[in-house]
């Protein structure tokens, strides 16, 4: 049985095929548009799901979509209602695109696949389930376990922001939910607005800008915009925003509450931006803290599966393991809604259909490595019509080559393998560095990846090695858990005579490239599974006694991550990096002078 799931229309559109429960593909539409969060149908991933395992409509037996819009289209119906007459300019430039298109949406994906496919009649095969729901399946049927709590956090699906199911073999219950307009993703993206940053986007720079702050504005929050209850329910103040019927995040009361305009783009950022960053920080963690310890209360199970954007908060994900209720977390590495076609693939797999699940010892993401591969042919005739200079090496030398060149301090983009699925690079769509540079971090943020010179960067370690280097004993494939550095690998700073982005540039551990200003690190545990990243690795640690490597997406600021080897070789000619490596195939920089458009 062959199932396809799509999410699309709001943001990170993608499609998955599942074969008998078996993940097969799944990939996000962006990595072929090169259009970042490309909200639009996934034809392309559609297309690449069936091409690469040969199949046609005829093969597949469901499509199902990630929400349901007739319940989306109450949402913002009722909305509008409740706020009317504010909100009518909002609501002139909504209503066209729901009457014409979104509200006919069963209509419109039957017209699409029928562009991709034209031959079979597939109209008895379309299928939605709910967004929370989709969520929930991505979390819990790709789990290792046979029971556990499902946490779904999020902006808004239809109605819902945060939901809690109780996942058993195959089947999925909803127990809890808060809904619409009360919502962490609503709240934490307000910031990121507030903050001069774009939303479903410049989430992860609130999380790595907290850390150059204090969290001074904590009490104010949860005084005037937040109120929590003691099992993490919450309610925020309505008064402070604009998001229900508005064109902006936030209002001129958000301002005056603290005192400051909303950041724009080109503005420097100051000490109180980053003091804001803390204190909402601080408050999701709290939140998010509440939640599981209630729910750990309730329902004494001891796996934990997180799902929805908010769960791609790795700081927060880190409290949730050192709270040590849970015994195990599992977080699903696709987390925004790229990985609700996933979950609606699998929810229509498991409970329409009825079928029974096998659950994998890990997990059964296959390290998320689920999109499109280039074997070293396709490599080579690419390199030979562009003239492009390169060295072939086989494996053994391959690896040695690559891990002299990084001890040496050479930047590389490593290309291999099957492309990752959701917003992480994890080995295969990479630049790679060595973290024991004092000066890494500024390069490769300024000179590699240009964007801002407080984002941090992740390592890669050896799991059989990394409680000797970070206080952290278990595995974390998708780097979605933040740890510190152990005490032992830390360096003395004087930290008193430094304030804000002052602090960036201090040696802080011996691996100062991925050691944050808080000396947190956003870990990826690697085994032999991730294979050829993995004896890399395994190499560099015999060279340098270092089993540790830099880690960030093989892409610039605002491009998606590179899929093909042209988006590859495109990005390794336009940024500082000094080796490209696709497949067996080494290209030096200094010796690469084809451009291409």
């Amino acid at each position: 049985m062959n199932i396809i799931g799509i999410s699309c229309f709001y943001h990170d559109s993608a499609a998955s095929l599942i074969r008998n429960g078996e993940i097969i593909s799944a990939v996000q539409e962006e990595r072929f548009t090169r259009i970042k969060h490309d909200a639009s149908f996934p034809f392309n991933s559609i297309k690449y799901c069936l091409n690469s395992e040969n199949l046609n409509w005829s093969n597949i037996d469901a499509f199902v979509f990630y929400e349901k819009p007739f319940i989306k289209f109450e949402r913002l119906l009722e909305t509008y209602l409740q706020k009317a007459p504010y909100g009518f300019k909002s609501f002139k430039l909504a209503m066209p695109l729901w009457v014409k298109e979104k509200i006919f949406q069963r209509q419109l994906i039957l017209k699409n696949l029928h562009l991709i496919d034209n031959n079979y009649s597939i109209k008895d095969k379309i299928f939605f389930t709910d967004h929370h729901h989709s969520h929930a399946a991505s979390a819990f049927y790709p789990s290792p376990f046979n029971e556990a709590v499902v946490l779904n956090m999020d902006g808004v699906g239809e109605w819902t922001t945060t939901s809690v199911y109780l996942g058993k073999n195959n089947s999925l219950n909803l127990k809890k939910e808060i809904n619409f307009p009360h919502s962490l993703g609503l709240l934490y993206s307000s910031f990121t607005y507030f903050l001069g940053f774009k939303i479903n986007n410049g989430e992860y720079k609130i999380m790595g800008l907290a850390p150059y702050g204090e969290p001074k504005y904590s009490e104010l929050i949860k005084k005037h915009i937040i109120d929590i209850k003691s099992d993490g329910s919450f309610k925020l103040n309505q008064k402070y925003f604009n998001y229900s019927t508005g064109l902006t995040m936030t209002n001129k009361k958000f301002s005056e509450l603290f005192k400051m305009n909303v950041r724009k783009n080109n503005e420097s950022l100051k000490q109180k931006h980053m003091d804001v960053a803390a204190s909402i920080q601080l408050v999701l963690e709290e939140i998010i803290l509440l939640i599981t310890k209630n729910l750990y209360n309730e329902y004494g199970n001891k796996n934990l599966c997180l799902a929805g954007g908010v769960a791609l908060n790795c700081v927060a994900n880190g409290k949730i393991l050192k709270q040590k209720l849970f015994k195990n977390l599992w977080v699903q590495p696709a987390a925004g809604d790229a990985g609700g076609s996933l979950g609606a693939a699998l929810a229509i797999y498991y409970e329409y259909f009825k079928k029974k699940r096998i659950i994998k010892k890990n997990d059964s993401m296959k390290n998320s490595y689920l999109g499109p591969s280039f074997s070293n042919i396709e490599i080579k005739k690419f390199l030979d019509k562009k003239k492009i200079k390169y060295k072939f090496e086989n494996e053994r030398n391959l690896i040695s080559s690559v891990a002299s060149s990084l001890s040496k301090g050479k930047i590389i983009g490593w290309f291999q393998n099957k492309m990752e699925f959701g917003p992480r690079a994890l080995g295969n769509r990479s630049i790679i560095s060595d973290p024991r540079s004092n000066e890494m971090q500024k390069n490769l943020n300024l000179k590699i990846k240009f964007r801002e010179s407080f984002r941090p960067f992740a390592p890669i370690v050896l799991k059989e090695k990394v409680s000797k280097w970070f206080s952290f004993n278990g595995s974390s494939p998708y780097m979605l858990l933040v740890s510190h550095i152990k005490n032992e690998k830390k360096l003395k700073v004087e930290e008193k005579k430094y304030k804000g982005l002052q602090k960036l540039y201090l040696k802080r551990s011996r691996i100062p490239a991925v050691t944050h200003v808080d000396y947190s690190a956003r870990i990826q545990t690697l085994t032999k599974k991730n294979n050829l990243i993995y004896k890399l690795l395994k190499k560099f640690d015999e060279i340098t006694k270092c089993p540790v490597l830099v880690n960030t997406s093989f892409n610039v600021k605002d491009e998606p991550i590179v899929c093909s080897p042209m988006d590859a070789y495109k990005c390794f000619m336009k940024t500082g990096l000094d080796i490209l490596v696709l497949g067996n195939y080494i290209i030096d920089k200094k010796k690469s002078d084809i451009i291409l458009k």
